[in-house]
């Protein structure tokens, strides 16, 4: 059986092999164009999961935590509360007494035996060049990235070493994002046929599987305006229908189980 990174930093140098000065976390970097990565990746929770949530990368949020804040404290910080509406939407959490969604999540992401492990698909941080400037965010980050031969270079290595070979009780993979015009959905679709092999098929337009392992896209958590209450449904539009089909898509794999 396969296992994820454990809790904790990653030991992955894969696309900085061509690097001539010694690597080191959260230092070493490599530019291609207008994008750049950071040497700094993480894991949070349990190796063995049934579920694996994937953020994009680590925002500058995130990025800028690394040197100050705890481990626990790294994902998807000032954005939890959002992560647990969009995984509530989806039926995959539940709030003990007392509980807010922000420190539903905080436990999940902490729990090293829990159901989940988290992370983002491109485990170290990605950055793009905006008139100088190097942004973690923005507009059509997920989709232009892993669109350009750098971002499907480190997007296939990122697939490869932990998203390839899953371990057998991992059903469901929750990916944060859609991109443009789903975009950002169709890249991944074929990134996993692609790197996964196998036979995939969709289950509807944010969901696909290789009958092993099925993916579903939700809301990236850090949405900026209506986009996050109209895909919860709590707003009456049309992104609301991504909301219903990502829900049908998780309960597919649990009626699978």
């Amino acid at each position: 059986m396969e296992k994820l990174p454990t809790h904790g930093r990653v030991n992955c140098t894969t696309c900085f092999k061509g690097c001539t000065a010694p690597v080191s976390f959260d230092a070493t970097k490599r530019t291609e164009a207008d994008w750049r990565i950071t040497l700094n990746p993480l894991a949070w929770g349990n190796a063995e999961p049934e579920i694996i949530v994937l953020g994009f990368s680590k925002g500058p949020t995130q990025t800028g935590a690394l040197a100050s804040a705890e481990h626990d404290q790294i994902a998807y910080k000032g954005s939890r509360t959002n992560v647990g509406k969009i995984l509530k939407r989806v039926g995959l959490l539940q709030q003990k007494n007392g509980e807010d969604l922000g420190a539903a999540v905080s436990r999940l992401i902490s729990d090293k035996n829990g159901k989940f492990h988290f992370a983002s698909l491109i485990r170290c941080t990605v950055e793009r060049q905006d008139k100088g400037v190097w942004k973690g965010s923005g507009g059509g980050m997920l989709d232009k990235f892993v669109a350009t031969g750098f971002g499907q270079e480190v997007s296939t290595n990122c697939v490869s070493s932990f998203l390839k070979s899953v371990p057998t009780k991992t059903k469901l993979i929750v990916m944060f994002g859609m991109g443009s015009k789903l975009n950002y959905v169709n890249e991944c679709f074929r990134l996993y046929e692609r790197v996964r092999g196998g036979t995939w098929r969709w289950i509807n337009d944010v969901a696909y599987t290789d009958g092993n392992v099925t993916i579903v896209h939700v809301e990236h958590f850090a949405s900026q305006g209506n986009l996050i209450p109209r895909w919860l449904g709590e707003q009456d539009h049309d992104r609301s229908r991504f909301g219903k089909l990502a829900e049908c898509a998780v309960k597919s794999v649990a009626r699978a189980d």
